[in-house]
């Protein structure tokens, strides 16, 4: 399917540039900074995510840890403006897929895109998009911290952006993407980003093994957690509010909610930890703050800060058990990727099928509770879409990475630490 398909988006890279916005379109100075300064906010998130993750680690592994997502800073980038910005937006192939008439930025210019930027230079659309395709990736590798080989990391990153995450923000973003169509509500990303992203993080876990030793090991460095933590927090104001694309009612409503759920999550988590585990610890707080964004995401721009609350409370719960699976069923996901992002991602996205209402965003839909049953089966069959989707394929490159450099590291390596073996450096001169 992937062969015909890129021969078919080949065959009009560079016949004609891409069809130019309206002439009547103006760029609005206000919505413009604010949407620049969101994208600016969601590119701090991954050295934010950077953080969040080394403090979990080993110290012999917290280098290493920093550098797969930083690194990816440098080489999605590329990646999106080359080709997969235009694979994700560009002009609709069978709705599944878009052609490479964009390939490079031909065409992506100072003038607004009527069909997602009518307001804003198509650039500036371009580059907000950019650093979601940026972090989605990068929240994978925690399920695998401590045993994958950065360059296994890197090919399988490159190879994933294109044919799992371009795809997927295809369907549900590109205004000719099938669920798209289908009229499949995710407001900033709840199945296109950490849906996608939590199951292949499941499959990395299942196809990588299990770490060697002991897996009951104490995070390293908390404070280093909990400074990621607030940085996540901090720049998801940008990942939502700035999903709105515009200084407007509906940017505020979004980072009203951004926070209530937030918050509500940690709380939810504290107190469930505290009830079941005995106490309520630090890591618990802050995992159940970036629960709380994760459970939001797909909702932010079509519920009411009620709605906000009660997905929050629901997703820190639902999460903190959800990170506990790993345990009952022996899968080391190291860092709980997929409790959190794939947990949390499914029950939002289901959620937002349950509290939308257009009185929030009259582009959305109405939900469940007010009176339209059919907007969860839609959402349902977006959640089951992208999970089926992203576990095959995710599962096939995987395969292809193992079988032409390898996924992971040696025993020796994985003992002396990543921080020496994968970068010759150490986070830790004492």
């Amino acid at each position: 399917m992937w062969c015909g398909l890129l021969v078919l988006t080949a065959s009009t890279a560079f016949g004609a540039l891409a069809p130019l916005a309206s002439p009547e379109l103006k760029v609005d100075s206000g919505d413009t900074a604010w949407v620049l300064a969101s994208a600016a906010l969601v590119m701090l998130m991954t050295p934010g995510l950077a953080f969040f993750y080394c403090g979990m680690v080993h110290r012999k592994h917290v280098l290493g840890t920093i550098m797969q997502s930083f690194a990816l800073l440098a080489v999605v980038t590329v990646q999106w403006m080359l080709w997969g910005y235009s694979l994700a937006f560009g002009p609709d192939v069978g709705s599944v897929i878009g052609n490479l008439s964009w390939f490079g930025l031909w065409g992506v210019g100072s003038a607004p895109n009527p069909d997602y930027a009518a307001t804003i230079p198509h650039q500036a659309f371009m580059i907000f998009q950019m650093m979601f395709a940026i972090i989605t990736p990068a929240l994978i590798f925690g399920a695998v911290a401590e045993r994958m080989k950065f360059s296994a990391m890197l090919l399988f990153s490159l190879l994933w952006a294109t044919f799992v995450y371009d795809p997927i923000c295809h369907w549900v973003w590109n205004v000719g993407g099938w669920l798209h169509k289908l009229n499949a509500l995710d407001f900033a990303g709840g199945t296109v980003v950490h849906v996608s992203s939590g199951m292949t993080a499941l499959v990395c876990a299942l196809v990588l093994g299990a770490r060697r030793g002991d897996r009951k090991m104490e995070p390293h460095n908390m404070t280093l957690t909990v400074l990621g933590a607030g940085l996540l927090w901090f720049g998801w104001f940008g990942f939502n509010a700035g999903s709105a694309l515009g200084a407007n009612g509906l940017a505020v409503q979004a980072f009203v909610n951004t926070h209530i759920a937030s918050a509500a999550a940690a709380m939810s988590w504290m107190f469930v930890e505290w009830r079941f585990r005995g106490k309520p610890s630090v890591l618990g707080i802050a995992s159940g703050c970036v629960a709380g964004l994760v459970a939001i995401t797909p909702a932010a721009g079509f519920v009411t800060a009620r709605g906000a609350l009660i997905i929050g409370l629901l997703g820190g719960a639902a999460c903190y058990f959800g990170v506990t699976v790993k345990n009952k069923l022996g899968f080391d996901d190291t860092l709980d990727t997929f409790g959190i992002h794939g947990v949390g991602g499914m029950l939002g996205a289901l959620l937002t099928g349950v509290f939308a209402t257009t009185l929030v965003n009259s582009a959305g839909a109405e939900g469940l509770f007010r009176g339209n049953p059919k907007q969860l089966l839609i959402q349902a069959v977006g959640v089951a879409a992208t999970m089926v989707y992203a576990v095959i394929v995710s599962w096939i490159l995987l395969k292809i990475v193992d079988a032409l450099i390898g996924l992971r590291v040696t025993n020796e390596e994985e003992e002396q630490g990543l921080d020496w073996t994968q970068h010759g450096e150490s986070g830790y001169n004492l």
